[in-house]
């Protein structure tokens, strides 16, 4: 039956007809369930008669109504009529940009924003897994407000009509023209020359087709035309780049021109592979940046453009990264010539974070993946292939550290808000694999087992790649004192893992490398006084000693090294306060690594006051950790650590500094009793975990334990009528949980702390809780979202809870008036929430960052002083300057300078 106005659709009154293809005809219509006008399209009759093609449909149709993207227009859904099946869309005012064209060339600043908008919504698309397959003018919208639709999203694939059993990758092959005109007619001047062919395409062929669009917009009239569609398949197979070139307007930018020859060459493996890149190349023309390297274009272009000097240095080093990767994948590295030294950007606007190791080399060498903080504050993994000149970052990595290798190269395991975490290298959604709140190191055994460490409090365990419940898989040796296992490696075959062992919290220097053999459950040490040891495919261990990168061969069948020690590589970046560094070696052996010495831990503690103005409070530097302002404000609570770890207490009024810890090794997270009289710490002092302990804040006296178990404590925050005592305890079933201790007594007649019992104990991560000063509500951090945020709720309860961060958060702090919480972002950036609450309602204003005067501040540790205008702090080391750090250096066939050939019996 005809459609015409008037006609319902089940919900949908038509309006009026808009056009129709070979793809069906589409139709205004008014949605009379929720009041709005949508696109209809009435699918061709030969669906309603071959189910399997329907079916088909159906499935590929729910796949793009998935895509939401404010350049790609909607699909709402699909429905059935009267025999008739139709899809309802996003319905986009507007001409067409084929009507655009049609009126002459489109000038480069009206371009450039459409054509930009065109990229981002096929890299969301491509991010996704959906390739256009059909893009032209005809399917590109401009909305009067300059806003661009990207129609038909799919739809090519979805009707075509491949039988079950093909490949469904394949586009229409040009023998199918006579069956299938509909759909070629209009598209084959826009067809890549493998589509044209009938081969399989992927996200290259839509590349093709953008450049297409792009040359068109420019040149105001097709780049392919024929008189017949074979015609214009023929002139889409026979001419090169070259041609679409010539088309564009003598000002066109020479970064377009360049553009524009990556995303016309034939050959899809020659062709630009991520329209992302081109997406980067539009934005800088169109902010009049200049472009820090040049996209490499095809020889016969490239003859006919003159490149500028820098683009031309930049070609060079890429030539010469190709070259030694090309070599490398296909020779022996210990044929090869000398090793070849080399730096180069990273390839994005963006900061390495060097606080824990951020740079790592795939097995096979051809990427380099890091974790770098972004121009919008934000630290994230970021890839780049070494024969591309920019890296791109991978979504839902924000605050991921320590990322590492499957032995494939497919996948990145990392650590991120309290979880384990793996991602595709293509990118895709980060896949949780269990909890772990420590995360200094972790290692993809070739049998699929992953060993980590999951908290600085406990040694390695191990878990499928695939996820599931983490189980230990070596204890401590506390004969020697062990209280620290990092920095993992499961050596070939998954039999022994290598690590990095100490009897110090944060300092290096002496720490052992041991060998762990899961099959007999032996250790051996292997290595005295080093760190972060790594086991090479030529058969030498490689191990930092004193800022040094030092060689040694080891025969990895007895678990020993087998010569002397030599010193291989100075200069790069170590981390001696948690036993690790910045270099990664791949298979073939090259390095790279981050020059640049030793990260000091040292800092001071300053104040920062409402407009963002930085003071010394206390200049003498020191590794600090967790400040803690006493309640009168007249002294300051932290921790120093200098190989042990220990609690010291700072009189503002005389600038003296007393030293209140001096049992054991390990004594952290100082809190005050809310009379000043006493600090409440975690400690090691007994052995085992940490457990909850407290301390006269004069000196006098000996520490009292408070607390007895098993499970670590730690994170003590007072309620303050001093009766409650809440803190974070790690359990083995929920990771870490909120507890409360009850106390009675007094100063006078002595103090009887209650039984530990439960406040917050779900399969999250709940932790870093903080009372309010009336102490009716408690803020805490909690992974349940799938990162850190913060949250309150009324305590001791019941009650609801209130989210008050939004880009993840750590370390609330409660102001002593109580209407304002502060804590920290992702990064270190400081955020306040000004808040009201009444009765047993919370409310909370929109967090705002500290300092209105200086909106990005990056610390390590603060806390709120009493008059509330001012924080203590310490400021992030690592950002000192704003020194941005991205470079890194690589040596390409580092194996020819190791010490030594091959050592016997170890090949």
């Amino acid at each position: 039956m005809p459609l015409t106005s008037g006609i319902r659709l089940g919900p949908y009154e038509i309006l009026t007809r808009i056009g129709a293809g070979g793809m069906g005809e589409v139709f205004r219509a008014r949605d009379t369930r929720l009041d709005r006008d949508v696109a209809i399209k009435v699918l061709p009759d030969v669906f309603a008669h071959d189910p399997e093609r329907l079916g088909r449909f159906q499935r590929e149709a729910k796949v793009l109504a998935s895509l939401n993207h404010p350049s790609i227009a909607h699909i709402y859904g699909i429905e059935e009529n009267a025999g008739s099946s139709y899809l309802v869309m996003e319905l986009v005012e507007g001409p067409t940009l084929a009507d655009r064209i049609a009126s002459g060339p489109v000038p480069i600043e009206d371009t450039l924003p459409i054509i930009k908008q065109v990229a981002e919504g096929l890299e969301y698309a491509h991010e996704h897994g959906i390739i256009h397959r059909d893009l032209k003018p005809a399917n590109i919208k401009v909305k009067a407000d300059g806003t661009v639709k990207v129609l038909d999203f799919g739809l090519a694939k979805a009707l075509s009509e491949e039988p079950t059993g093909t490949d469904i990758g394949n586009s229409p092959t040009m023998s199918a023209i006579a069956t299938m005109q509909g759909v070629i007619l209009g598209t084959a001047g826009y067809m890549s020359p493998e589509q044209a062919k009938g081969k399989p395409v992927d996200q290259r062929a839509d590349i093709w087709a953008f450049g297409v669009v792009l040359v068109e917009m420019l040149a105001g009239k097709p780049v392919y035309a024929g008189d017949t569609p074979a015609e214009t398949l023929a002139a889409v197979l026979m001419t090169d780049s070259s041609h679409a070139i010539s088309t564009l307007p003598a000002s066109t930018p020479p970064a377009i021109r360049n553009l524009v020859g990556r995303c016309l060459t034939k050959d899809p493996r020659q062709r630009l592979r991520d329209i992302g890149e081109a997406r980067i190349v539009i934005e800088n023309v169109a902010s009049d940046k200049e472009p820090d390297v040049a996209l490499p274009i095809p020889s016969k272009v490239r003859r006919r453009e003159r490149l500028t000097q820098t683009a031309a240095a930049s070609m060079t080093l890429l030539a010469v990264v190709l070259a030694i990767a090309l070599v490398l994948r296909t020779s022996n590295p210990r044929q090869l010539p000398r090793a070849v030294r080399l730096s180069a950007d990273i390839g994005v606007d963006a900061s390495l974070v060097t606080a824990d190791p951020s740079v790592l080399f795939s097995p096979d060498g051809s990427r380099l993946v890091f974790v770098a903080t972004g121009s919008d504050q934000k630290q994230r993994i970021y890839v780049r292939l070494l024969d591309q000149l920019k890296a791109t970052s991978l979504g839902g990595t924000e605050t991921a550290r320590e990322p590492f290798f499957s032995p494939d190269g497919q996948w990145i395991g990392f650590f991120a808000d309290g979880k384990l975490k793996k991602i595709s290298v293509q990118g895709g959604e980060p896949v949780t694999l269990c909890d772990s709140l420590g995360g200094l190191g972790g290692s993809w055994g070739d049998d699929g087992t992953i060993v980590f460490e999951s908290s600085s409090n406990f040694p390695l365990y191990k878990v499928p790649s695939a996820g599931g419940k983490p189980q230990p898989l070596i204890a401590f040796d506390k004969e020697a004192g062990e209280i620290t296992q990092r920095w993992p490696q499961l050596l070939p075959g998954s039999k022994v893992v290598l690590f990095t062992s100490n009897s110090h919290f944060n300092a290096y220097e002496d720490a052992d490398i041991v060998a762990y053999s899961v099959s007999s459950g032996k250790r051996k040490t292997v290595l005295h006084n080093g760190y972060f040891g790594r086991y090479l495919s030529n058969g030498f261990l490689v191990y930092m000693h004193e800022g040094t990168l030092f060689d040694v061969p080891f025969d990895v069948q007895r678990l020993e090294v087998t010569g002397q020690p030599a010193p291989i590589l100075e200069g790069l970046v170590d981390h001696p306060n948690n036993g690790s560094a910045e270099f990664s070696f791949s298979d073939s052996g090259s390095i790279a690594y981050v020059a640049g010495g030793s990260v000091s831990q040292n800092t001071s503690v300053f104040w920062m006051d409402r407009e963002g103005k930085i003071m010394p409070l206390r200049a003498t530097p020191a590794n600090y950790r967790n400040l803690a302002a006493s309640p009168d404000g007249k002294r300051i609570a932290f921790e120093i650590v200098d190989g042990k770890r220990n609690i010291w207490t700072y009189d503002l009024a005389s600038g003296n500094a007393t030293r209140l810890t001096f049992a054991g090794e390990n004594n952290g997270w100082p809190a005050w009793t809310p009379d000043g009289q006493r600090i409440i710490y975690s400690s090691q002092e007994a052995g085992g975990s940490f457990n909850l302990w407290w301390i006269r804040a004069d000196g006098g006296g000996d520490a009292q334990r408070l607390a007895q178990s098993k499970s670590s404590q730690s994170l003590p925050s007072w309620r303050p009528d001093s009766k409650i005592l809440a803190f974070t305890q790690q359990s083995p079933d929920t990771g870490y949980d909120i507890m409360t201790l009850s106390m009675e007594g007094s100063e006078q007649s002595g103090w009887k702390p209650g039984a530990a019992t439960p406040f917050l104990n779900t399969a999250s991560t709940e932790w870093q809780q903080s009372f309010s000063p009336d102490g009716r509500w408690l803020a805490y951090a909690s992974n349940e979202s799938g990162r850190d945020e913060i949250y309150v709720r009324p305590f001791p309860g019941p009650g609801g809870k209130w989210q008050i961060s939004a880009n993840g958060g750590d370390y609330p702090k409660w102001s002593r008036n109580g209407k304002e919480i502060v804590y920290l972002e992702p990064g270190g950036k400081v955020m306040v929430v000004q808040q009201t609450a009444s009765g047993d309602t919370f409310r909370a204003n929109q967090a705002q960052p500290w300092a209105s005067g200086q909106a990005n501040v990056f610390v390590r540790a603060f806390d709120v002083y009493p008059d509330g205008k001012r924080l203590i702090m310490l400021e992030d080391p690592s950002t000192e300057g704003n020194t941005a750090l991205n470079k890194v250096s690589f040596i390409f066939n580092f194996f020819a300078e190791l010490h030594g050939s091959v050592p016997e019996g170890t090949k």
